[in-house]
């Protein structure tokens, strides 16, 4: 059991590592590690879970980096992914965007939201949840993952090649040091029309493919009101984000176009209905069509892990054992807290929305500031979050023992709506 004198240990205990936590963070935002390229940063991460003593370091297939401490029955996991977008625009940034720079006590640089940020809470705060007996109970894992180009690939080709399925997970995207509870899925379409080309001097003799889509353009930017709405997730959404085209030349008529388009799902939404809907826009004809799209790009390893870019809606209710330990654990150390949702989707998408796996977020960070040149953490809530990291597992492990602990899973998920 908890009491105010491990909580007061505890503070003393991340007090005391507040400048290595700071540091760690700083080097590893100093790491480009865009475009899947973790190898780096993660050597890095391996450095300093070796200097705490976990008890086992290993990369899996795809490449993500793993440590492992503590030997209990149950399997938690934290998920952290330590790759980022690209820095686009350098001239948009006004600091190095991997040095960074501190101002008035938070950290601006690449990837300090999203979500480099919740590294260290997490190692460290693992480290001394086993040394102070917070851990007892579970075998904990750091996972630092790939997620930006596919969010879930990484933990289902986890939990698929290294047969290590987590019993509980907390996901370390930005929470503004809330709990977070669920998120819209999403699938992604292209849509591709054929045409026929010809010299742009003679066009009639052509077949324009880009004006075939126009039409459908404007369709899918009025249906949003049509799509489906969710007390909790909110409102679907539907966006074209970007287009290709196939000509000979800038001086030909283009012979293919292709759009593809974002759909964010919430409950009730189906793959093959959304697909449906925009083969219904198409009308039946042979020379469009609608497909889902499919990633098998490979890791920096060369690993290919083929997946529909299907990513289901999920959420659990405030009463589910995690949360509710997820809560707790946080009114214990800072007083209250709310719980919350994403707007953006994480790998939640397969933890909880495909493996059915109880899940939650928990990070420093606000996710508005995420992709962007303003990309920025608190130190404060980076050394905070440590306390949380440490006194979840023992939190949630009394949780468990409570005799609600034993109920089935409240969670809602796309893939089983």
């Amino acid at each position: 059991m908890v009491n105010q004198a491990m909580l007061d240990r505890l503070r003393v205990r991340v007090d005391g590592d507040r400048d290595s936590i700071i540091s760690f963070l700083r080097e590893i935002c100093a790491i480009p590690s865009y475009e899947n390229q973790i190898r780096a940063c993660g050597e890095r991460i391996a450095e300093e879970m070796a200097k705490l003593g976990y008890d086992e370091i290993f990369w899996d297939q795809m490449g993500n980096i793993v440590g492992k401490v503590g030997d209990g029955d149950k399997i938690l996991l934290y998920d952290s992914h330590i790759d980022t977008v690209g820095v686009g625009d350098p001239d948009e940034w006004q600091w190095d965007p991997f040095e960074g720079k501190i101002e008035d006590g938070v950290l601006y640089a690449r990837g300090a939201c999203d979500e480099k940020g919740s590294t260290p809470g997490m190692i460290y705060g693992l480290a001394i949840a086993r040394e102070m007996g917070l851990l007892d109970g579970f075998s904990a894992y750091y996972f630092g993952n790939m997620e930006e180009w596919n969010d879930g690939q990484a933990p289902h080709a986890f939990v698929q090649t290294e047969g290590i399925k987590p019993d509980f997970v907390v996901i370390g995207e930005p929470t503004k040091m809330q709990i977070y509870r669920g998120h819209k899925g999403r699938v992604e379409f292209k849509i591709v029309a054929k045409g026929r080309s010809a010299h742009a001097a003679s066009n009639y003799l052509g077949d324009n493919a880009i004006y075939k889509l126009l039409p459908i353009i404007e369709r899918i930017s009025h249906i949003e009101p049509q799509l489906g709405d969710h007390d909790f997730l909110g409102q679907g959404r539907i966006t074209v984000t970007d287009m290709e085209v196939k000509t000979p030349s800038i001086n030909a008529v283009p012979d293919e176009a292709i759009i593809y388009v974002d759909r964010r799902i919430t409950f009730g939404e189906e793959p093959q209905a959304e697909l449906e809907r925009l083969q219904n826009i198409i009308g039946q004809r042979d020379d469009i069509h609608a497909e889902i799209l499919l990633y098998d790009e490979p890791s920096y390893t060369g690993f290919v892990f083929p997946l529909d870019k299907i990513y289901p809606a999920w959420a659990f209710e405030e009463d589910e054992p995690i949360v509710a330990a997820g809560l707790r654990a946080a009114e214990t150390l800072y007083g209250q807290t709310d719980t919350g949702k994403w707007d953006f989707s994480t790998n939640g998408i397969y933890w909880a929305g495909k493996a059915g796996i109880p899940s939650i977020g928990f990070a420093p960070g606000n996710e508005i500031h995420a992709h962007t040149v303003l990309d920025q953490v608190p130190l404060a809530d980076v050394v905070r979050s440590t306390e949380w990291y440490a006194l979840f597992p023992s939190i949630l492990l009394n949780t468990l023992q409570e005799p609600q602990g034993g109920s089935e899973s409240s969670c809602r998920a796309q893939a089983k709506s």
